[in-house]
Order: structure tokens, then C-alpha cells, then sequence
């Protein structure tokens, strides 16, 4: 029972650590001792000997701790769309960004942002709606121009990912020049920046997003027999089309919701599942959850990353987790060629 929970007990510790660090450093520092004192007032209902003014809180409480949840949530999200993306299509280079969900995404939350909304209900499910009716239409574009037979080939979807991933891109820069808005603030969104403070994005994700994550958890199981071929999967009794629908609605409109709040932020989805499925397994009934923590970390190192390497200025975190991931999908490709991955 220990062995199985030591996976879980790593990473829990290393997403601990995370989280400190993204609190507690930006352009206006905080010490670790000055943080929990913050938060222990908090609880207690008092100012922070540390903080008389309240001027850490209001950064804390306001600034910081919304973008640190954000942040994490995104990175789940990604990590683990990425994860069931790959045991879908039974390929190790199913990415959302690399096979054009993320770009979809982004194609549709622009489409949503160069209409002006009302502030209502409506205007703020305009852009994750658009973003998930993008997402889901270029997984089915790429899957149908991709597939083989009943096989998906690497190649293909590669291909198929760039093609989809290009297009929508260059629809995107059309809308956002011929917008009217905040030009460097939309190029900031698109390139991994999440420009929105405060609380409401967080809440505003998280009904896209729990639905997503728990039906990727509990798809696991079959996933795992749609390694063996969707014939011999059938016979051994799994709904191999319920489970290929559920699991593409499911991990796009995670994907979906992640784009549409933090923007377009690639490879946390090849980067993550990779290095879980190398250190314990490719069991996806405890790879898609492992994902999910995975996922948080990095993209809360890499954010943490992205506000100190040129600070104060902040470099928008999806060009930080580009250059990770841009020799790591080299690294998996060769290794793809070389030997039999799975």
C-alpha cells in the first residue's frame, strides 16, 4: 500500500514546494516567514505583525493566491487531457497543443473576445463556450485527416496537428488585428500570459473544468484495455465508442477551459505524461491523476520562473514551457523511432 501511495506522496511534496515558491516570489518579494504570518493573521482574523498596513495581504490574498490556484488548475488540466489524448489515440506525441486542441481553443476564445459582450451571464460563457466548439473541431479535423485505417499513425497526426494548429493560428492574428481592443494584451493571452486578477477567473473555470477532470478519472480503467486494440477491447466488454466520445469531450473541454483563461500554453501535456508513464507505469487509472499533480507543478515552477528571469518585467509562461518542451518532443520522437514506446 506504501509503494502505491509514494508516487502520490512525491509529487504531493513537490506541488507543496511549488506553491510556496509562486506566492512568494514577483516583483514585490516576500519572505516565507512574512507569508505565513500573513496567513496566520488571516485565520485569526487580525493583522500581520509583519504587515501593519496590509499591503502583503492585499497582494497575497488578491494577486498572488488567485493566479497560484489559476495556475495550478491550468497545468492539471493540460497534463491530463495530454495523458488521455495519448492512450485515445494510443500515440506518445497526443498533445493538446501539438495536435491543434489548444490552438482551436484559442481560435474560438479570440473569435469570442473580438465580440463585445454583454457583462452578463451570457458574455462570460461566450469565451470558454467558443473556446470548447473550437477545441472540439479541431480534434475531429485532425483525427479524420490523421487516421489510417483504424489506426492513427504518428506521422499523420503530427502532420495533421501542424496543418490544424497553423490555420488557426493565422485566423487568430487576422482577428486580433482587425480588432479594436488591447492588441498587446490579446498577444500576451495567446502566447501563455493570464492577463485576468483576482477571483473570478478561478471561479469562472472551474465548472468547465471539475466535469472534464472527473470523467478522465474514471475512464482510466478503459483506457488501458484500448491499449490492446479497440476490437479486442470490445470483446472484453468496454463501450469503445461512449469511452473515445466521453474522453474527447472530457479532455477538450478541460483543454478548452484552460485556454480560454490562461491562453495557449504549449507541451505540459507530451512533458508531464512522459516523464509519470518513465518513472511508474502506464497504468492510466493512476497516470491520468499523477498527470493531474505533474501538471500543477510544473506549470507553477515555470510560471514562478517566468516573473524572476527578467523581472519585474513577466514573460508570458507559454514561451517558458515552449523552450522545455520544443527539445523534449525532439528527445520522444527519436526515442518513438527507435524503439517501441509503448
Amino acid at each position: 500500500m506504501t509503494k502505491r501511495l509514494t508516487p502520490f506522496g512525491i509529487l504531493s511534496l513537490i506541488l507543496l514546494a511549488a506553491v510556496l515558491l509562486n506566492v512568494s516570489i514577483g516583483s514585490s518579494g516576500m519572505p516565507l516567514s512574512t507569508l505565513f504570518d500573513v496567513l496566520g493573521a488571516a485565520l485569526h482574523g487580525t493583522a500581520a505583525a509583519s504587515d501593519p498596513n496590509g499591503v502583503y495581504a492585499t497582494i497575497l490574498f488578491q494577486l498572488r493566491l488567485p493566479h497560484m490556484v489559476l495556475m495550478l488548475l491550468v497545468g492539471a488540466a493540460l497534463a491530463g487531457s495530454g495523458a488521455a489524448y495519448q492512450g485515445l489515440f494510443r500515440n506518445p506525441l497526443a498533445d493538446p497543443y501539438l495536435i491543434g486542441v489548444a490552438s482551436g481553443a484559442g481560435l474560438g476564445a479570440v473569435a469570442a473576445m473580438s465580440v463585445h459582450w454583454p457583462y452578463n451571464a451570457v458574455g462570460w460563457m461566450a469565451v470558454p463556450l467558443s473556446a470548447f466548439i473550437g477545441a472540439v473541431l479541431a480534434v475531429a479535423v485532425v483525427a479524420m485527416m490523421a487516421r489510417v485505417g483504424k489506426t492513427i499513425p504518428t506521422t499523420n497526426l503530427i502532420l495533421a496537428g501542424v496543418v490544424v494548429s497553423s490555420f488557426c493560428s493565422a485566423l487568430s492574428s487576422l482577428l486580433m488585428i482587425n480588432a479594436s481592443g488591447d492588441l498587446r494584451r490579446a498577444l500576451v493571452w495567446l502566447l501563455g500570459g493570464a492577463t485576468q486578477t483576482g477571483w473570478s477567473p478561478v471561479l469562472a473555470i472551474l465548472p468547465y473544468l471539475i466535469p472534464g477532470l472527473l470523467v478522465l478519472l474514471i475512464v482510466g480503467h478503459s483506457l488501458n484495455v484500448l491499449q490492446f486494440g479497440e476490437e479486442q477491447a470490445s470483446q472484453l466488454g468496454v463501450a469503445v465508442t461512449r469511452v473515445r466520445w466521453l474522453t474527447i469531450v472530457a479532455a477538450t473541454l478541460a483543454t478548452a477551459a484552460a485556454v480560454a483563461y490562461a491562453g495557449v500554453i504549449g507541451f505540459v501535456g507530451l512533458i508531464v505524461p512522459h516523464i509519470i508513464r518513465l518513472l511508474w507505469g502506464s497504468d492510466y487509472r493512476r497516470l491520468i491523476p499523477l498527470s493531474f499533480l505533474g501538471g500543477a507543478c510544473l506549470l507553477l515552477l515555470t510560471d514562478a520562473t517566468a516573473r524572476t528571469v527578467i523581472a519585474p518585467q513577466e514573460i508570458p509562461v507559454g514561451i517558458i514551457t515552449s523552450l522545455l518542451g520544443a527539445p523534449f518532443f525532439l528527445w520522444i520522437l527519436r526515442r518513438t523511432k527507435s524503439q517501441n514506446y509503448w
